[in-house]
């Protein structure tokens, strides 16, 4: 019998890489939310669509297909048959993203593909309304937390060994993410909230590999693995 397990979480708690670890761990498939509107954004604009062009933008999310697959511990993502796990993460597409993402039907089909991604499959899906829309029935529920100025230091340590946005002061990511805290908890569609039956991991003051073992530990006690 296939499961689910849904994590949610603020931007910075390190919901992608517990996921990831969590997925090689226990041979589970990560379906990264995030990576569906990436694709329909590398649809956009391999059409050349504008952004403004809702109704296109809204029509194309009914028509691409999406499928995420486990190849050697590794989940590689096909739009439309074609490889684009490394082309999602290119500048132009993080550019055009989120005005892609906020559009209320586009959401609702991307609910509507993450959902059918996932049958048959025993898969980790994180995001920010997992648990609450886009599997409120997950067999397991999971709330990563951690204090602003912890996720504020990963984030910028994060920046400065990726050189990613390394010229970001520490203050500038902490305000950054504070930010988004707030926008993602007053989101009209897909705001963060913790599930009333989810639960809650505070990673404050502890290290990945405790995190990670914390999250195992409660998989373990609800699935047979």
């Amino acid at each position: 019998m296939s499961f689910v397990v849904a994590i949610d979480g603020p931007a910075g708690v390190g919901k992608g890489t517990i996921a990831k670890r969590v997925a090689d761990d226990l041979g589970l498939i990560t379906i990264d939310t995030g990576a569906t509107y990436r694709c329909l954004t590398v649809a956009v604009i391999d059409r050349g669509i504008k952004l403004d062009e809702t109704d296109k933008i809204i029509e194309l999310s009914k028509e691409i297909k999406i499928d995420m697959t486990l190849e050697e511990k590794e989940t590689k993502i096909y739009l439309n048959g074609r490889d684009v796990t490394k082309r999602i993460r290119e500048d132009d597409v993080n550019n055009f993203v989120s005005p892609v993402s906020t559009i209320r039907e586009v959401r609702e089909e991307m609910v509507r593909l993450q959902r059918k991604l996932a049958e048959g499959k025993n898969v980790i899906m994180e995001g920010r309304d997992i648990g609450t829309v886009v599997f409120p029935d997950a067999t397991v529920k999971i709330f990563l937390d951690a204090s602003l100025k912890e996720r504020a230091e990963r984030r910028y340590n994060q920046n400065q060994e990726t050189g990613i946005d390394k010229d970001l002061s520490y203050e500038e990511v902490y305000e950054s993410i504070k930010a988004r805290d707030y926008n993602d908890r007053n989101k009209p569609v897909g705001a963060l909230k913790q599930a009333d039956d989810a639960i809650l991991v505070d990673t404050t003051g502890k290290t990945i590999e405790e995190n990670i073992k914390q999250v195992e530990k409660i998989i373990k006690t609800r699935v047979n693995l």
